[in-house]
């Protein structure tokens, strides 16, 4: 993989439902059109935002195809592959098709609490049997453990086919770190919306977002704006997108999206149990600050 295709914006792409909670490809074309012409660099699929993990087998493997086929190669394309057994990912590995795909997004592994050097081993047996650059995928308020500096800082060393980290920690200190030691082509994503402006200016180079489903064309500026060093014209844009962007996440991700989604006419609403919709208070606020955004 060239790294540079990881500078900018990528999306995280949600997974628009009818109302019987099937997939609604109708709508992931919308959606990916709508996130396309507004210049984002690269799309995620089957991520945390994607409620990956309600969907079934076959379910991804249809959406990963039809998002290829609408795209025709025109952006890159990241899957992800991650969870907390570590031979059944290699195994799932092995069975891809990674035909049109650039890359893996790994989550470490969440719930078995695993210790420094579990999370090594994970990532170093994944690593072994990828036929894709993989991104490391740091999210501890997600699986109870997190992914030290050193660690990442060794993995990245260690193995050239892991190219990238996407950091959600929130940990200034620790992202830091990993930006000043880490190898020269090896890419710091933010994965915090609210906080990517200032991660850039601290060397991060691009971000995995959530917000750029529904405002791609005023996220990606942001980042563009912000990796010239234009601070000035990054900040604007960032304050614009501020309240949205909390009120998103403010009842949990991807409801709060997918309300904003709605309001725009991409698709509907509708999560998967034991996710439930925003509140018809949060919905309207949202819509509220959708109007203000576009009359901005």
């Amino acid at each position: 993989m060239n790294t540079d295709i990881l500078r900018g914006t990528g999306v995280a792409l949600i997974t628009p439902l009818d109302i019987e909670k099937k997939v609604d490809y109708d709508a992931i074309t919308k959606i990916v059109s709508h996130i396309i012409s507004g210049g984002v660099e690269f799309i995620v699929l089957m991520g945390t935002t994607a409620e990956s993990v309600t969907l079934k087998k076959d379910e991804k493997k249809n959406i990963i195809k039809h998002v290829k086929d609408i795209t025709q190669g025109k952006i890159p394309i990241i899957i992800g592959i991650g969870g907390n057994n570590t031979q059944e990912i290699t195994e799932q590995i092995k069975e891809e098709d990674f035909s049109g795909i650039s890359g893996i997004l790994s989550v470490s592994p969440y719930y078995n609490k695993p210790s420094q050097k579990g999370i090594y081993e994970h990532y170093k047996q994944i690593a072994q049997v990828s036929p894709v650059p993989i991104i490391l995928y740091n999210v501890p308020g997600r699986t109870s453990s997190n992914i030290s500096p050193e660690t990442t800082l060794k993995l990245a060393n260690d193995f050239k086919n892991i190219v990238a980290i996407k950091e959600a920690s929130g940990n200034f200190s620790q992202i830091m770190e990993i930006v000043n030691n880490k190898p020269e082509n090896f890419i710091v994503l933010s994965g915090d919306d609210a906080i990517t402006l200032p991660l850039i200016s601290v060397g991060v180079t691009g971000v995995i977002s959530v917000v750029a489903n529904a405002m791609p064309n005023k996220f990606s500026s942001m980042v563009r704006y912000a990796l010239n060093a234009d601070f000035e014209k990054a900040a604007k844009e960032h304050y614009k997108l501020l309240d949205f962007t909390n009120l998103i996440f403010e009842e949990g991700n991807p409801a709060g999206v997918k309300s904003a989604l709605k309001h725009l006419g991409l698709c509907e609403n509708y999560v998967r149990l034991p996710l439930v919709e925003v509140s018809e208070t949060l919905s309207e606020k949202i819509k509220a600050e959708i109007v203000k955004i576009i009359n901005n």
